[in-house]
């Protein structure tokens, strides 16, 4: 069974445009890689849905996730376009609806929809929004894709939830994509949000290393089994970092963490090493279940490894 194949494109959130001075420089880098992504034969490009850079907030761009897809929409034909994932508490699920929905129309049925409870607290603050309990930004993750799946296919949406009420909403023009667009929920909360995993989900997105990728695996199963719905429905995908050099000598010892991880530690727990390196362990997790892979390239604004990646990594897989 082949797995999808999806990758980041420079956003900024991690700083990986920070070398590039002008901003009308970075945009073009954005531009020239979600272009290239395509060329390649991924099969989809992702941003993430932050303002702020990580590790700590550096007054460096990040490009907003929403705008900077209809933008990409516009440039490229064929690659999906998705978030990883974006933060249900930042919008206004009526409005997000919209805002979805035209984007699947606008790139031609291409959209991948992520979401997520949301987690960085700094731009909650920075931005002024309530930073809720995990129990309660879960159950407004929950509500918010009730809400845009109700306003995908109903005429005029009304729904009455413990954080949101809409009353008559209208949602046109409506999604292109039938019964809608892919659903990818993102975290791996193991009551509450595989809950959500389990019940609405057609895709799936958590980290980790094999064993605790599988214990994921394993907890979204048994959700899936209590609400009798069959776990194959949806498609388990792993979003690590990735960075490839042709030989052992040229991938050298220093790590591109930009959480400032050990070298050994990042390489365990991501795709680092040559391209069949890289292969032998995406078959370790395609054998436990594993449908699709989207990593952040680690080597931004250079392409050797998106280029090494697809040239020599994903044929094996399909």
């Amino acid at each position: 069974m082949s797995l999808i194949f999806g990758t980041f494109v420079p956003q900024g959130w991690k700083m990986e445009l920070a070398s590039i001075s002008d901003p009308s420089d970075k945009w073009a880098t954005t531009l020239e890689v979600a272009r290239l992504a395509e060329e390649l034969g991924y099969d989809s490009i992702w941003v993430y849905d932050h303002v702020h850079n990580v590790p700590v907030p550096a007054h460096e761009t990040v490009f907003e996730c929403w705008t900077t897809l209809a933008a990409l929409s516009q440039v490229t034909t064929r690659v999906r376009l998705g978030q990883m994932v974006g933060c249900a508490a930042y919008r206004n699920p009526g409005l997000l609806a919209k805002i979805t929905s035209n984007i699947d129309v606008i790139s031609g049925g291409r959209l991948d929809w992520g979401i997520g409870a949301g987690w960085y607290e700094h731009e909650y603050d920075a931005y002024g929004y309530e930073f809720p309990s995990a129990a309660d930004r879960i159950r407004i993750l929950r509500e918010t894709v009730e809400i845009v799946k109700l306003m995908w296919s109903e005429p005029d949406a009304s729904y009455d939830g413990r954080h949101f009420t809409i009353s008559g909403a209208q949602c046109d023009p409506k999604p292109l994509q039938r019964p809608h667009p892919p659903i990818w929920i993102g975290g791996g909360g193991e009551q509450l949000t595989l809950r959500v995993v389990a019940r609405h989900a057609t895709h799936s997105n958590w980290g980790g290393k094999l064993h605790e990728w599988t214990h994921t695996r394993d907890v979204l199963r048994t959700h899936c089994e209590a609400i009798g719905r069959d776990p194959d429905e949806i498609t388990m995908t792993w979003s690590p970092e990735v960075f490839i050099r042709e030989t052992e000598a040229e991938l050298g010892t220093t790590s591109r963490s930009f959480w400032g991880e050990p070298f050994e530690s990042w390489r365990e727990g991501n795709l680092v090493g040559t391209p069949e390196q890289v292969a032998e362990k995406l078959r370790a997790y395609q054998a436990e279940g594993l449908g699709g892979v989207v990593p952040w390239v680690a080597d931004f604004p250079e392409t050797e490894t998106l280029r090494l990646f697809a040239e020599h990594v994903m044929p094996e897989f399909r």
